[in-house]
């Protein structure tokens, strides 16, 4: 019945590109569908649109044995057997999820739809969305699953196979529609009700936002104190296998993890009191930070180098970066304020080379490993909060 088992819709972004990629290379056939003209372009010839580590051989291998198109004709959407729909449910100005997203992709979609598909949810979700979709579409052939992305971005192509697989179907067969494709690339497949499935995902990012929270809470508790928080946290850890778990401090952001905590306190009615606790610790640290220096600087006659600006290390990802946060507040405190990154480039940066001369105070945003051997100018003060150089946070 079908041309394509696979279509992966927005498939050419972080999610769904490595997925894409992955079915292809485990032999079923796969199409990407995307609007984005710039990066259907670049993943036609081959090339990946953004950092992900292995990515790239399997991708122009998938390409050139013709087990992975990419295409920009939503029709491929009806030759395919499981349309898998990267579109998640984003929070608004007032905290709360935001269905819109999911009415409007629905209507684009619905025409292109057919009985005997399985529609596959990708993205994090607001519970109870997956059910709105099977009402949504007018289809009532049509099986509509939902089965999480669960991945560390950059590492997506590890751990789609390595790690387990959460999926669930509105019914018996949509959930055993979804259980069956992802046995081709997962080893361990977990089934549960939609709501499950979806709060399951969410409790998994408000978990790691929460243990950030906790070490960033310690950190600003030792720092504020004028004690040195790494020689406490190295004393804690140190062979004592009850902290194993105690994560870094640093700062705790992107695309997921925030986002997904104040869905789960829409979820619970504004009685989810840990999350929100998290949310003010963790967007409060460029602000800890700022207030730490200027009890020991005149920053109205300081320049201030970021270096970094992506959410994470090692990443070219800067959405919802707390550098972004930090540069804007620095804005108003400091003479000058110059940001650098070796995988973003934009507009207003500048070489980092240039930011090592002038700055007086330099902040690492995102310990990338190309920071690693830096030789900083003598005089200027290197704040550290991520331990990256293993001197302390030196604020």
């Amino acid at each position: 019945m079908f041309k394509h088992q696979v279509c992966v819709v927005g498939g050419c972004g972080h999610v769904g590109l490595p997925l894409a990629i992955t079915f292809a290379d485990r032999g079923l056939k796969t199409v990407i569908y995307d609007i984005n003209e710039k990066a259907i372009a670049r993943v036609a010839r081959g090339e990946m649109p953004f950092l992900e580590r292995g990515a790239a051989p399997r991708l122009k291998k998938t390409l050139n044995n013709k087990k992975l198109l990419v295409s920009d004709n939503p029709r491929v959407i009806s030759d395919s057997e499981h349309v898998v729909i990267i579109i998640g449910t984003p929070i608004d100005e007032f905290l709360n999820p935001r269905i819109q997203d999911i009415h409007r992709t629905l209507k684009e979609l619905q025409k292109y739809l057919k009985p005997g598909q399985t529609i596959i949810l990708r993205s994090t979700i607001y519970p109870g969305t997956t059910r709105l979709v099977k009402n949504l579409v007018k289809n009532k052939n049509i099986k509509v699953a939902f089965a999480p992305e669960r991945v560390a971005q950059g590492y997506a192509m590890e751990e789609l196979k390595s790690l387990p697989q959460i999926v669930s179907g509105v019914d018996q067969a949509s959930a055993t529609s979804a259980e069956k494709l992802f046995k081709k690339i997962a080893k361990d497949v977990i089934v549960l009700s939609p709501e499950e499935a979806e709060l399951a995902k969410l409790m998994t990012n408000a978990w790691r936002y929460i243990q950030f929270a906790v070490a960033n809470q310690f950190f600003t508790i030792a720092e504020g104190r004028g004690l040195d928080f790494y020689k406490i946290f190295h004393a804690v850890k140190h062979k004592y296998p009850r902290t194993a778990d105690f994560p870094s401090p640093g700062f705790a952001a992107g695309p997921c993890l925030f986002k997904d905590t104040m869905q789960i306190a829409a979820f619970a009615e504004n009685s989810f009191f840990l999350g929100h606790a998290a949310m003010l610790i963790n967007e409060g640290l460029p602000n800890f930070i700022i207030k730490q220096l200027k009890e020991n600087y005149d920053l109205s006659q300081k320049t201030v180098g970021i270096l970094g600006m992506a959410f994470k290390g090692d990443s070219d990802d800067r959405r919802d970066s707390l550098s972004y946060k930090l540069k804007k507040a620095l804005e108003v405190e400091a003479q000058a304020v110059l940001c650098t990154d070796v995988y973003i480039r934009e507009a207003g940066f500048d070489a980092l080379k240039t930011v090592l001369k002038k700055s007086d105070i330099l902040i690492l945003g995102a310990p990338h490993k190309e920071y690693r051997n830096l030789k900083f100018r003598q005089g200027s003060r290197v704040v550290d909060i991520w331990n990256f150089y293993g001197q302390g946070a030196n604020l």
